[in-house]
């Protein structure tokens, strides 16, 4: 656990600082506020070596220190908001297609499954969608691979009409309360995410955002599934 009492000090050396020692650093990523402040100040210790090394601690300390703040930013960088981890099994649902259909998640065994959760009011998955369509769905649909968007807590309207801007042709789920979305991430994080799932129901890769080595790693892991 870390203390309040840390964290101030750590700030105050931060104020001390001259301005040009003070780098920006990381924005809010569904962290607990303190473990956040904490975790994002290893940008600010690096960048401080010699200010820090002479105001607050000496040269032992200042390694554990970066090492420390190391291993915080790390697990920042990994929650990312998921509930979800790569080799569980994928949580179980039952959802409805824009068309009507009926579809359950463990009904999809057999084949490769990716799960993009999205929302017309995302900015981000505007970006994204056409990218899957092109690169992932049309390249993949006729190999073995399913795609269904999962469209958080909106009318089949506003979807359709999501659909027809975006131009995508691969399925798109409702999912009226998030209840979906939320066996994957948390109630508050952001929509962006795919979640990939391999022939037996294990989650094998996660994403968030729209990050393009990412999105070309998704790719690479979907080609290694069907084989």
């Amino acid at each position: 656990m870390i203390s309040s009492k840390a964290c101030g000090k750590q700030q105050l050396v931060l104020k001390k600082a001259p301005l040009s020692f003070r780098p920006l650093i990381f924005p809010y990523t569904e962290i607990h506020s303190k473990l956040y402040l904490c975790a994002n100040l290893i940008i600010d210790t690096i960048a401080l070596r010699a200010y820090w090394r002479q105001t607050f601690m000496g040269k032992k300390k200042f390694i554990l220190s970066v090492l420390f703040f190391s291993i915080l930013w790390m697990l920042q960088a990994q929650d990312r908001g998921f509930i979800v981890e790569t080799v569980d099994q994928a949580p179980d649902f039952s959802m409805e297609l824009t068309d009507g259909r009926q579809i359950k998640l463990s009904e999809l065994k057999g084949k490769v499954v990716m799960l993009q959760f999205t929302a017309s009011w995302c900015g981000v998955c505007r970006r994204e969608m056409p990218e899957i369509e092109k690169q992932i769905w049309q390249a993949f649909k006729d190999k073995g691979l399913m795609v269904i968007a999962i469209d958080k807590d909106e009318t089949l309207e506003k979807i359709e009409q999501f659909i027809a801007q975006t131009g995508i042709s691969y399925p798109v789920a409702l999912d009226p309360g998030s209840n979906i979305f939320e066996k994957y991430a948390n109630p508050k994080a952001g929509v962006t995410r795919n979640v990939l799932i391999d022939k037996n129901g294990t989650i094998v890769f996660l994403t968030r955002l729209y990050n393009e080595n990412e999105f070309n790693s998704l790719i690479e892991h979907i080609k290694t599934l069907l084989k």
